[in-house]
């Protein structure tokens, strides 16, 4: 694997680095082959890395993105980023040549392990709402997959939901109640409490994007529908109830919010952004394409200052 700090480009990548730290001063069915923990799937995932870039909100609430600079270049699979508390960096998976998946800390221009645990895996790191840790999706040695807790230092690791398996990703909505992804045919989301261990599911044939909604103790959700179109949802986890909030594009899964409330989704190298309660839909953000890559997943710091997106090259 690759030693701390490996991979930053010399000028974007710096000035990405720059505007991050001036940021957190401030205060701030089962899964496809790119983003499936390894022990589903029988061949290793493609390539992605994960780009930086600023973000600057209009006083007519439109967004502008800075200049995206590639903050993980290398060979292989680096994806799944989400942003620390503090706005200093970001969480995110990396699998080496072997196929062993660690969760990673990007942070002040420096790439470094936090979990080391072959012959387990972890993906999906994201931090917890008590503060005091990040929780995991681990590949156990036995290939089940659950949601476990992690120290910030990646030790005193603890499985959350004991007979709960086997999930493949997950949101939080308090200390208590987590949204999350099981797989099957088709996949379900469930409700889960790690008070109690239990999970009810509430909806079937759902795609891989659960996100919490910022100012709200509800979450997004993507629902797959027969004609290969998706829609994204609302799910109340305290009632169940759920409500259309807008297509997804053509057929897309993965989706991120900013802290003011507008969604964000990515098509090939355009992002999109749409502000629930206006009479527009879907707005182009930012034209990515020069960049050579598709776009997938999407991580806005809590300041709404930062956007990670992962990105595969064009070409494969």
């Amino acid at each position: 694997m690759r030693t701390a700090g490996t991979g930053l480009a010399a000028g974007a990548a710096l000035t990405a680095v720059a505007t991050l730290a001036m940021a957190a001063c401030a205060g701030d069915a089962p899964p496809p082959l790119d983003d499936a923990p390894a022990a589903a799937v029988e061949s290793a995932p493609p390539g992605t890395d994960i780009w930086l870039a600023s973000l600057t909100r209009g006083e007519d609430g439109s967004l502008t993105l800075g200049e995206a600079a590639n903050v993980t270049r290398r060979a292989g699979y680096d994806n799944q980023p989400a942003f620390l508390p503090d706005g200093s960096g970001f969480l995110y998976t990396v699998i080496d040549d072997a196929g062993q998946a660690d969760i990673w800390r990007w942070a002040d221009g420096q790439a470094s392990p936090v979990t080391t645990t072959a012959p387990e895996s972890e993906y999906s790191g994201t931090p917890m709402p008590s503060g005091d840790g990040f929780s995991a999706i681990r590949v156990e040695a036995d290939s089940t997959q659950r949601l476990w807790r992690f120290a910030w230092h990646g030790g005193g690791a603890q499985v959350l939901l004991p007979d709960v398996a086997p999930v493949g990703y997950h949101a939080w909505v308090d200390p208590d109640v987590v949204v999350i992804f099981v797989l099957g045919d088709p996949a379900t989301l469930q409700v889960a409490r790690v008070s109690t261990g239990q999970a009810e599911e509430v909806a079937r044939d759902i795609g891989r994007s659960i996100q919490p909604i910022p100012g709200t103790a509800e979450v997004s959700w993507v629902q797959r529908m027969p004609d290969g179109a998706t829609e994204i949802r609302r799910l109340d986890p305290a009632t169940g109830a759920s409500e259309l909030i807008i297509q997804g594009i053509d057929g897309e899964d993965f989706h991120a919010w900013t802290p003011d409330g507008m969604l964000l989704q990515a098509h090939g190298g355009l992002l999109h952004g749409f502000r629930p309660g206006s009479d527009e839909g879907w707005r182009l953000v930012a034209d990515l394409s020069g960049l050579g890559i598709t776009l997938s997943r999407l991580a806005v710091n809590q300041a709404g200052t930062m956007i990670a997106l992962v990105g595969e090259s064009a070409g494969g």
